[in-house]
């Protein structure tokens, strides 16, 4: 799980500050804030580490990746070359590293979690960056901790540096290295020239599996269709527009999860389907074979009192929507970090309201007798999302520390962030003027319109 970040000179952020991710994390805002470029540097990260192209520092992205930026001069804060890009990753490992210096009489270091660091900079018009400085720091919470990393010196030369931690080259390999693959990876040479940094590879490891971890459903999500086909395939996840969802659903057999306490276990397409029902969106839902031996799938659902069971394209939209939403929930891989975009569209308020309710059970689901630690990162506009979780926060059911709510706003063409101040009771003490509108206010304007009228029609002036 994703700790804390920070982002400096990113499209509008010049500065993020440190922001603390939670399992449950959601980013609220205006339009065109800037809410958005937070889980796009993320998804910048992720398309990058898992390009083929090792010397690239950053895939700022094209029609096949999670997201297209252009270029350098595109995603740095002004478009001002002379910025550098700097980001910072803080996140607990989902099993404990262990470094031995063979060096100096086999001292060892246990560590559990990883700070990342990297800048970047341009020279004259580049559409690529160069990697300026990057850097780990090993269980970033201690007073002292090891910190070992590459710095560039000239002309694609670099430095290894450390603190907390005494390298020691080997003899006759006074060269300089080369640069770090991609924007994090230390290379070959960062263990051939020194007697004791062969642990630097597993530090991009594990910076590699984070990223992988991360998956992403964009607002825009595919239209039901009459017929799924599938070959048995096991997807990853539901996909960026859901497309792979009922896939997943057909995948996930044997797959059985807990929501906590002493509920019973159930499979993935009993639990979609109270899911959905509890919503309120339909009676009954099931997946199945258009005939024995086939791959053709129908997904067909029963909406109230009716008898006959109707496919997902004549019931509302909003189920189809949603469907990818619930079942990404579960589905991921454990410790999977998901990114949400605007998961309420198309959906009523009161289910607005009930996928706080998904969330929370997410967060807290199990598989397997172990916990799935699935970390969520959400961008929404739903006041009716918010206040089902402060009712949650008041009721005991979410800990205030588990959910982390940002407002995004602008001035001046800088984003700004703030974190909502969440007691246990589920109040908010530092609530943004005109968050969600002025409710109040339109309710006093729409009262003087009513006495208006009332006096106009009696002929009282």
């Amino acid at each position: 799980m994703i700790n804390h970040l920070r982002i400096k000179n990113f499209k509008a952020w010049r500065d993020t500050g440190d922001i603390r991710l939670a399992p449950l994390t959601l980013l609220f805002g205006t339009n065109s804030a800037g809410k958005t470029s937070i889980p796009q540097l993320l998804l910048l990260l992720k398309q990058t580490a898992e390009s083929a192209d090792r010397q690239r520092a950053l895939h700022f992205g094209d029609h096949r990746t999670l997201v297209d930026l252009g270029d350098l001069p595109s995603v740095l804060y002004g478009h001002d070359l002379r910025h550098a890009l700097d980001f910072t990753l803080e996140w607990t490992l989902p099993k404990k590293l262990n470094i031995t210096d063979a060096y100096h009489g086999n001292e060892k270091y246990t560590v559990s979690s990883l700070a990342f660091n990297s800048t970047l900079r341009g020279e004259g018009e580049p559409t690529q960056p160069f990697v300026q400085r990057m850097g780990y720091t090993l269980d970033p919470g201690r007073a002292d901790p090891v910190q070992i990393g590459m710095s560039w010196e000239k002309a694609g030369k670099y430095a290894l540096e450390t603190k907390g931690y005494k390298e020691v080259r080997r003899q006759g390999r006074k060269w300089p290295l080369p640069a770090p693959t991609h924007f994090f990876g230390f290379p070959d040479e960062a263990v051939a020239y020194f007697q004791n940094t062969g642990f630097v590879a597993d530090l991009g490891l594990e910076l590699t599996r984070l990223l992988e971890s991360i998956h992403y459903v964009g607002p825009l999500r595919e239209v039901p269709r009459r017929l799924y086909p599938w070959s048995g395939e096991t997807p990853i996840h539901v996909g960026t527009k859901g497309e792979r969802a009922v896939e997943a659903i057909l995948a996930a057999k044997g797959r059985s999860f807990n929501l906590g306490g002493k509920q019973h276990y159930r499979s993935l397409d009993v639990l979609v389907a109270e899911r959905l029902k509890q919503m309120g969106l339909i009676r009954d839902f099931v997946v199945k074979a258009v005939a024995r031996g086939r791959k053709e799938y129908e997904v067909r659902a029963r909406i109230g009192a009716q008898k006959t069971e109707v496919l997902l394209t004549d019931v509302g939209f909003g189920v189809s929507q949603v469907l990818p939403v619930v079942v990404e929930c579960f589905y991921v891989p454990a410790r999977s970090i998901v990114i949400f975009e605007q998961p309420e569209i198309h959906l009523h308020p009161a289910v607005q309201a009930e996928l706080a309710d998904l969330f929370i059970d997410a967060i807290r689901a199990r598989e397997g007798g172990a916990d799935r630690n699935v970390q969520f990162i959400i961008e929404s506009h739903s006041e009716h999302l918010l206040r089902r979780l402060q009712r949650r926060i008041a009721e005991g059911a979410l800990a205030p520390q588990d959910a982390a709510l940002y407002f995004v706003d602008s001035t001046g063409g800088e984003a700004r962030i703030a974190e909502l101040e969440v007691d246990s009771y589920g109040r908010i003490s530092n609530w943004p003027d005109n968050f969600f509108g002025d409710a109040i206010g339109e309710t006093e304007a729409q009262m003087d319109a009513m006495f208006r009228k009332l006096k106009e029609s009696s002929g009282v002036l």
